[in-house]
C-alpha cells in the first residue's frame, strides 16, 4: 500500500503502522477527532519518510461527512490503494447496562460508523478492481463475555460485515484483511491491569502490515490468540455461561 487513508490515525495501534508506512515512504491521508494530536501525528509521519502526511480532523460519528471524506482524499493522494481502519472505543460495560444510551455509542462508533465509511470505500475499489481495506475488529468479536459484551458486539457485527464484503470484493482483486488483536497496551487499555498476554502497539503493527502485504483474509495478533479463541469458543454454552470471563 503506497497511497493510505487512515482513519483513526490517533489510535495506538494506528500510529505504531503510520511510522512503519512512513519508513516506506507511502503517502498518507490521516484522519482522527482530535486536531492537536492529528496534527502531531502527520508531523512525526513527515520526519520517518512519508511522501505525504495530510491531517484532516472528523468526527467520524458523522456518517454525512463519510462520502465527502473519502473524495478528498483521493483527491488529496491522487488516490487510494489502502486503508486502514482503526477507529473504536471500549466503552463502558457496567454503564451499558444501567442504560441503552452508551450502549448505543459504542455500536455506532464501533460498528455502524465503520460499515458506512466501508460502505463508500468498498463501491470506490470495486469500481478501480485493485486495493486492499484493512479493518481493525476483535477477538472479543469471537464469542460474548459478561466483562464486555456491548463491545464485544460491536466488533462481531463488524466482523461478520467484513466476510460478507471480503465474498463481494474478492471477485474485483480487492482484498479485506479483518485483523483480531487481543489484549494491546494503548491508552484505550490504560485502567486495564496488564498481563503477559499484552502485546505492544510495535507487535501489532507488524503483523498488521505484513497481513496486507499478504492480503491475509483474518489475522489474530499476536498469533497465539487464534488458538486461545478456537479454545474459548469450543467451550460448550451450558459450560461457558458459569465462567466469570
Amino acid at each position: 500500500m503506497k497511497k493510505i487513508l487512515v482513519l483513526g490515525a490517533t489510535s495506538g495501534i494506528a500510529q505504531a503502522c503510520v511510522r512503519l508506512y512512513a519508513a516506506r515512504g507511502a503517502s498518507l491521508y490521516l484522519v482522527a477527532r482530535n486536531a492537536q494530536n492529528l496534527q502531531a501525528v502527520a508531523q512525526d509521519a513527515a520526519t520517518r519518510g512519508a511522501a505525504r502526511a495530510e491531517a484532516e480532523a472528523l468526527d467520524l460519528d458523522d456518517f454525512e461527512a463519510h462520502g465527502p471524506l473519502v473524495a478528498r482524499a483521493e483527491a488529496a493522494l491522487g488516490g487510494l490503494d489502502g486503508v486502514l481502519l482503526a477507529h473504536g472505543v471500549l466503552g463502558d460495560q457496567a454503564a451499558c447496562e444501567r442504560d441503552f444510551a452508551p450502549t448505543r455509542a459504542v455500536l455506532t462508533t464501533n460498528l455502524l460508523g465503520p460499515v458506512s465509511l466501508l460502505t463508500h470505500l468498498a463501491n470506490r475499489f470495486e469500481a478501480q478492481r485493485k486495493g486492499t481495506l484493512v479493518v481493525i475488529s476483535s477477538v472479543a468479536g469471537d464469542r460474548g463475555r459478561q466483562s464486555n459484551y456491548v463491545y464485544g458486539t460491536s466488533k462481531g457485527g463488524l466482523s461478520v460485515f467484513l466476510q460478507g464484503l471480503r465474498n463481494r470484493l474478492s471477485r474485483s482483486g480487492v482484498a479485506v484483511v479483518t485483523v483480531k488483536p487481543g489484549f494491546v497496551d494503548t491508552p484505550m487499555t490504560a485502567g486495564v491491569k496488564k498481563n503477559a498476554l499484552f502485546a505492544t502497539p510495535e507487535q501489532v503493527a507488524r503483523g498488521i502490515v505484513k497481513a496486507a502485504e499478504r492480503g491475509s483474509d483474518v489475522v489474530y495478533l499476536p498469533g497465539f490468540w487464534r488458538l486461545i479463541m478456537f479454545v474459548i469458543r469450543c467451550v460448550p454454552e451450558r459450560l461457558f455461561k458459569r465462567l466469570k470471563l
